[in-house]
Order: C-alpha cells, then sequence, then structure tokens
C-alpha cells in the first residue's frame, strides 16, 4: 500500500491550474464575444445555465462532505479531501454570478427575469406585470431587494459552511486533534439543512421564477438531484485522474468505485422519479396555469431534447449502472461520468432557455446562438472551478492523514 504522507505530497502542477485558468478566461471572453453578435438578454440567459450548471456541482459537493459528517462514514474518508478542494470554488461563482446582478440593477431589469420589470408586456395577456394578480401575490418575495439580498446570502452561507470544514479538515492534518472531527460533525448538524434551504430557494429565484407564473413543489429537489449527479460524476473523474497519476494506486480498491457507482445510479432513479413525478402530476391535474411550462419545451425541437432528458438522462445510465463491473472499471464509469454531466448541461439548457422567446411568445430554438453562449459560458465558469480546484489541491494532504476514520477508510470492504 502507497504511503499516505508521500502521495500527498504531489501537486496538481502549474501547467495543469494555468491550463484551467486559460480556457476558463478564454470561455469567458467568448461569451463576452457573444454581446456583439445576439440580445443582451439572450447572452445573460445563458450565463445563468452556466452558473446554475456550476453552482449545482459545488453544491452537490458540499452536501458530500456534509452526509459524510453527519453520518460518520468511513469508505467515502479517502475521497472527502477532494470534496473540500472542490468547496474552494464558491467564492468565484460568487464574483461570476455578480454580473447578473448588475445587468439587473443598472441595465434593463427584465434582461433576465421578466418580473424585474413592472412595465414588462407579458406576452398573449395584453397586460403588464404590475397589473398582474399572480405577481401581486408574490411581489413581496418577486422583487429586486429580496431578490439581491436572498442571492447574496446563498453565497455567503455557501462560502462561510465550506470555509469551517476545510479549516478544521486542513488543520486536523497538522495537529491531529480529533476535535476537528467533532466540529464538522456539529457543523453538518446545522449546514444540511441550510444548504438544502438555499439551494432550494435559489433553484426558485434563480431558475423556476424566469415562468413565475408557474408553480412546482419539486422544483427544488430536481436541482438537488442534478447537485448529487453532477458532484458524483465530478468525483469519478477525479478519482480516476489521481489513480491514473499515481497518487490514488494503493489507496483505491474496487469496494470505493462501486460506491461512488451505486451513489450514482440511486440518484439516476431519484431524478427520474423526480421529473417523471413532476411532469404527471401538472399534467393529470391539466391546470393550464402549470402545463403551459411543458407546453412551452413541447413545442419545436424542444420537445426533442426533452425526448433526449428521458432516454438520455435516466434510461441509458439507469441501464449502463446496472453492472457492477460497468461501476468498478475506470474506463466505463468514466465514459458513464462524461456522459451524465453532458446531459445535466442539457437539462439546464431544457429549463433555462426556452425562457427566451421570440415576438409571437414561442421559445427560440434549442439550436441557436443562445445555446452557443450557453455552451461557452459553461466552458468558461468551468474553466474557472477547475482552476480553483488545482490552485487548492498542492496546499494540503491528499488525504486526511489524521481523521479518526482513515484506516478503516483504507481498508473498506463492502
Amino acid at each position: 500500500m502507497s504511503n499516505p504522507e508521500v502521495t500527498s505530497t504531489h501537486s496538481a502542477g502549474a501547467p495543469a491550474s494555468n491550463k484551467a485558468l486559460t480556457i476558463g478566461l478564454a470561455g469567458i471572453a467568448v461569451t463576452l464575444l457573444g454581446l456583439v453578435l445576439s440580445p443582451v438578454h439572450i447572452v445573460a440567459t445563458s450565463w445563468l445555465v452556466g452558473i446554475a450548471y456550476w453552482c449545482a456541482i459545488a453544491i452537490g459537493f458540499l452536501l458530500l462532505t456534509l452526509i459524510h459528517h453527519i453520518f460518520d462514514a468511513q469508505w467515502s474518508t479517502v475521497l472527502r479531501r477532494q470534496f473540500e478542494h472542490a468547496l474552494s470554488a464558491f467564492k468565484w461563482l460568487a464574483l461570476l454570478f455578480l454580473p447578473l446582478l448588475l445587468i439587473t440593477w443598472f441595465g434593463a431589469k427584465d434582461t433576465i427575469w421578466p418580473w424585474m420589470n413592472p412595465a414588462h408586456l407579458l406576452e398573449g395577456e395584453g397586460k403588464t406585470v404590475a397589473n398582474d394578480m399572480v405577481y401581486a401575490k408574490k411581489s413581496a418575495f418577486l422583487n429586486l431587494n429580496a431578490f439581491t439580498i436572498f442571492s447574496v446570502l446563498f453565497f455567503v452561507v455557501w462560502i462561510w459552511i465550506s470555509s469551517r470544514l476545510r479549516k478544521a479538515s486542513f488543520t486536523q492534518d497538522k495537529d491531529g486533534n480529533a476535535s476537528w472531527t467533532k466540529m464538522n460533525r456539529m457543523t453538518a448538524g446545522f449546514g444540511i439543512p441550510l444548504v438544502a434551504l438555499t439551494l432550494t430557494f435559489a433553484a426558485v429565484y434563480w431558475l423556476k421564477s424566469l415562468e413565475y407564473h408557474w408553480f412546482s413543489t419539486m422544483y427544488g429537489v430536481w436541482y438537488f438531484a442534478n447537485c448529487m449527479r453532477g458532484a458524483y460524476s465530478c468525483t469519478i473523474l477525479i478519482m480516476v485522474w489521481l489513480y491514473n497519476r499515481g497518487d490514488f494506486k494503493g489507496i483505491l480498491h474496487s469496494d470505493h468505485w462501486h460506491s461512488v457507482g451505486k451513489m450514482m445510479f440511486a440518484f439516476t432513479v431519484f431524478w427520474g422519479y423526480i421529473s417523471f413525478s413532476q411532469y404527471f402530476l401538472i399534467w393529470n391535474a391539466n391546470v393550464p396555469e402549470e402545463t403551459f411550462w411543458y407546453n412551452l419545451r413541447e413545442y419545436g425541437d424542444w420537445w426533442g431534447i426533452g425526448m433526449v432528458l428521458v432516454f438520455g438522462h435516466f434510461l441509458l445510465p439507469f441501464l449502463l449502472l446496472l453492472s457492477y463491473s460497468r461501476k468498478v472499471n475506470k474506463a466505463p464509469i468514466r465514459r458513464i461520468a462524461l456522459w451524465i454531466l453532458g446531459v445535466i448541461f442539457i437539462d439546464m439548457c431544457w429549463n433555462i432557455l426556452p425562457a427566451v422567446k421570440d415576438a409571437a411568445g414561442n421559445p427560440l430554438p434549442f439550436f441557436s446562438l443562445g445555446l452557443l453562449w450557453a455552451l461557452t459560458s459553461t466552458i468558461g465558469i468551468g474553466g474557472i472551478c477547475v482552476w480553483s480546484y488545482l490552485k487548492s489541491f498542492p496546499t494540503t494532504k491528499l488525504i486526511p492523514i489524521h481523521d479518526p476514520r482513515i484506516t478503516e477508510s483504507l481498508t473498506f470492504h463492502e
């Protein structure tokens, strides 16, 4: 077995972090170029896709860390340090979210969210937001001041909890004091409900309110499912990367791979259950105030994208992850993880981009410039997140060597 003291001294390397930063800045620059080629509201809404995508993955890593501590888990101890490095991205995500606030405050207020502007004319209704009874009932929640305060609060909570977890874990590597483990368990006790509430409110504020007439009690849970699927998929990519470099050789074995694969399978089923339940309940009730949201997403080529989600986001990963061998072999599980990350991006586009409509009130086609800017913004923001992870990676040990559960994790068997 490799010595954790030795393997933990491997750095991610300056070239890798510089490459990630270059890709990130290039993606952001190309997205900014979109302001010359497309209307501001299309580019801004596409930028929201990138923010929602990478916030979901970062929140997923935060929940994985909190769940690890609250259950005093043993198998994930050797992986937990990589979760903690990923949490460093929150401060950069907060900075990258700032343009959306600035556009709303100092540009056209309805650039992204129509309800921000009381004078915004609602498509097909012949009235403005200010004269809309639905908005009047929600105006205490849906207003610019509340949106700004809550959005700042979301990031403050995520950054604060992440900082507590990282500080306690990294300090334990130096002094070996078990009290840091107890502190993180206490953080998990109040952190899980806080993160659950903030991710739900963020999904409602940032995404669901794009169509503020629509109502769903499952929307926050849908976002949570993508948070977990994205984080587990990124965990697989990190595991493969570090194993191929030699860092995780002698540390990871088949039961670690199988455990992560099982969780990927579980949240694939969970996403399918939530998405089907939301659709079925709205279809069965057949209330126009709710069905319109799905009607928009069955218009034009969006219907085909919906089928991609049914078969690509659920059925294909479900069938592939049934196999034990695919969970424990690096090549197939890596391909499955990449596929899931790709369809999560499509899912975000399917939920966000139909809010951008043409003069007739129909959503713009999926294959349009909006998709291009969503892709470049996701790449750009992702490059910054990966750079943040790689900068954090060499600052501490590869695994939490003084965690009370580290020996059990190294010898873990199901």
